[in-house]
């Protein structure tokens, strides 16, 4: 069967289109829609326009501000504090780099937390922004519970991901953003809209045995990754991202997926200026260097090339390009068709390639 691709154009004009319909603010829909259609062209189809539906029921029944309007609660230079107020995780991350960036810019550092804010998509999404401007970068979030402390099969701390980004060669960007469960959650529901098995690794049912169905992942728990080591990782950034922030911590936040439940999520933005450290041009080379000693590595048997952080999703992105657009589940284009139709906003045709 030929893949019905879709441009990502018509996408982010069909995403912007539905936040506006539901009372966003056009420029902050239009970012919305563009990190959500960034990350189906990333490959990472789990936080893309699948999350769509999920945020227009949150701003529906309130639980999710449409117009974003944070205020600030400590502002020490470096270091600020916003109360997001239940807005758009989004909207609130893009404005907290911003403003990490510009404080880095004056004080070699920049860190602001966000208390009370929503799911953000791909964390990867602003901290790659901030590399593009120059400047090392670390996001971190809280949230809804998905994973069992180490030993236990009930859930009480969130996937917690967090993002690091850092200005590579050649204007490249060398960057890694994970969950600290074996998968992200957003995986596990992406398997079940398409019908698909789950490896047993990824997670438990609800009685503690591993499972290959994702329904029943959705209803247990994700596994951490590496053991013991992706639970420790997860509570502290619980820590860095909920109670350093003032923003709920463990079971007291809930997911884009909670319709009616404010998030209380929190996050928090580090943005480093190399400059700052009195070497930027020595700073690049090293990178350089470091980029140019894991391309070179001897390959191990099975492998036919060794990628640096974020390669594999700059190649994604450009394949996906190429081909014409990206591929979603036929769910969650049923999904994405009944939320045009309730909006009155076209849903866009797909291309045979």
């Amino acid at each position: 069967m030929t893949a019905q691709r879709l441009a990502p154009e018509p996408l982010r004009a069909f995403g912007t289109g539905v936040l506006a319909a539901l009372g966003v603010p056009d420029e902050d829909a239009a970012l919305v829609a563009d990190s959500l259609v960034q990350a189906d062209l990333w490959g990472h189809g789990s936080h893309g326009l699948l999350r769509l539906p999920w945020y227009a029921a949150r701003l529906r029944s309130g639980a999710m501000r449409a117009v974003t309007d944070p205020a600030v609660l400590s502002d020490t230079g470096p270091l600020v504090l916003l109360d997001g107020r239940d807005g758009i995780g989004q909207v609130l991350t893009e404005r907290a780099r911003r403003l990490a960036v510009d404080r880095a810019r004056v004080h070699g550092v920049g860190v602001v937390g966000v208390r009370d804010s929503n799911h953000f998509g791909t964390a990867m999404y602003f901290t790659r922004r901030a590399a593009r401007d120059g400047f090392v970068a670390v996001l971190t979030t809280n949230a809804s519970p998905a994973m069992a402390p180490w030993g236990g099969r009930e859930k009480r701390l969130g996937t917690n991901p967090w993002s690091i980004a850092a200005p590579g060669p050649d204007g490249r960007v060398v960057a890694v953003d994970i969950a600290n469960t074996a998968v992200a959650r957003g995986k596990i529901y992406l398997a079940d809209k398409r019908g698909e098995s789950i490896p047993e690794t990824w997670a438990l049912s609800a009685d503690g045995a591993p499972t290959t169905d994702p329904a029943e992942g959705v209803l247990g728990v994700v596994l951490p990754m590496a053991g013991h080591k992706g639970y420790a990782i997860s509570f502290l950034m619980d820590v860095l991202s909920g109670a350093l922030t003032g923003s709920a911590v463990g079971t007291g936040v809930h997911g884009p997926y909670e319709a009616d439940r404010p998030s209380g999520a929190g996050h928090l933005f580090l943005a480093l200026d190399p400059g700052a450290f009195g070497d930027r041009t020595g700073y690049e080379a090293r990178v350089r260097r470091l980029v140019d000693e894991v391309k070179t590595v001897p390959l191990a048997q099975g492998f036919d090339e060794v990628f640096y952080p974020g390669e594999v999703e700059d190649r994604a992105e450009a394949a996906n390009l190429a081909a014409g657009g990206v591929v979603l589940a036929e769910q969650s284009l049923s999904d994405l068709r009944a939320l045009g139709a309730g909006t009155g906003v076209p849903f866009p045709a797909a291309e045979a390639r």
